[in-house]
C-alpha cells in the first residue's frame, strides 16, 4: 500500500476526530443538537466508509464505498457551512475546518472519478 493511501487514512481519521471534538463543543440548544447529530454521522462516516473501500473484494465494492465517503464528505461540507452561517459557531473557530472538509471532498471526488475510468477500461 502506498504511502499516499495511508496518509489520506490517517488525515480522514484525524478529521473525524475533530469533527467529534466540535460536536461536542456545539451550545445545547435544539438546532445546535440536529445540526450537531447529523455532522458527527457524516463527518465520521468519511473516514470509516475509507477504510471499507481499502479493504473492498472487488473493484466495484471499491468504487460504491468510496463514492459513499465523497457524499458523506459534501453533507459533512454542508453541515459545517451551515454552523457557521446560522452562527451557532463562530466563523473564526470553524473557517478551517471548513477548509478541510472541502479539500476532502474534493480529493475523494478526485478519487470516484479515477476510478470510475479505470473500471471503464477493464
Amino acid at each position: 500500500m502506498s504511502d499516499n493511501k495511508n496518509d489520506l487514512s490517517d488525515r480522514l481519521y484525524g478529521f473525524a476526530l475533530n469533527i467529534v471534538q466540535l460536536v461536542r463543543k456545539l451550545p445545547k440548544e435544539t438546532a445546535a443538537n440536529e445540526i450537531g447529530r447529523q455532522l458527527l454521522r457524516s463527518g465520521t462516516s468519511i473516514a470509516a466508509n475509507h477504510e471499507e473501500a481499502r479493504g473492498g473484494f472487488s473493484r466495484e465494492d471499491f468504487i460504491y464505498k468510496i463514492n459513499i465517503s465523497f457524499k458523506e464528505a459534501k453533507e459533512t461540507f454542508f453541515w459545517l457551512r451551515l454552523l457557521r452561517d446560522s452562527k451557532i459557531v463562530k466563523e473564526d473557530d470553524i473557517e478551517w475546518l471548513i477548509k478541510e472538509a472541502e479539500e476532502i471532498r474534493n480529493i475523494l471526488g478526485t478519487s470516484v472519478k479515477t476510478a470510475k475510468k479505470r473500471a471503464a477500461l477493464r
